[in-house]
């Protein structure tokens, strides 16, 4: 459950990721300013490639006040320390949604013999 509260975002600052759930897309990152931590969600990190983050790896982050999955801070965009963000433009079908796609293409030679 999200709950937003009238607090203005807060960062960019430094922090480290305590975990990072690869296979689940999230993780939490520790500072000084974020006790408890900070929630992160791969949708967030503003890197080139593939998006994931490895605990102990140092950040910068932006970060709004939440209620956030038992988190009270939600990071808004997070990339690794001592590089620059890479944002990414949006595109006119981009979504956070998983988007899969199979195409099948099946040779028909007109040769009934081999049907079952």
């Amino acid at each position: 459950m999200v709950t937003t509260r009238s607090e203005p975002q807060q960062g960019p600052t430094q922090g480290r990721v305590r975990v990072w759930h690869d296979e689940q897309g999230w993780g939490v990152i520790d500072s000084d300013l974020t006790p408890g931590g900070c929630w992160a969600h791969y949708a967030q990190l503003v890197v080139g490639g593939y998006r994931t983050l490895a605990a102990g790896e140092a950040v910068t982050f932006s970060f709004e006040e939440v209620d956030q999955d038992g988190f009270v801070f939600r990071a808004l965009e997070v990339w690794p320390a001592g590089q620059d963000p890479v944002r990414r433009e949006a595109q006119p079908d981009d979504s956070s949604a998983f988007f899969s796609r199979l195409i099948v293409h099946v040779d028909d030679d007109g040769d009934d013999s081999r049907r079952p």
